[in-house]
């Protein structure tokens, strides 16, 4: 799955968002709204993770 599909389908790939990374409230799922750049901040904020390895994580959005 790419972005773009992410992104289409945001409202129901939200849950598994949610299940891989537990620390991301729903009211920041709803500031990302399936954009990438959104989530890699929100992922940097609550867990701390460096721009890099969270960029690695971009070929795989829902698989995390």
């Amino acid at each position: 799955m790419n972005w773009d599909q992410v992104e289409g389908n945001w409202k129901q790939l939200k849950g598994k968002f949610t299940e891989q990374w537990g620390k991301l409230t729903n009211d920041d799922l709803d500031v990302v709204a399936g954009k990438r750049d959104q989530l890699l901040i929100k992922l940097q904020e609550k867990y701390g993770f460096k721009r890099e390895p969270v960029e690695e994580m971009d070929e795989r959005p829902v698989r995390w």
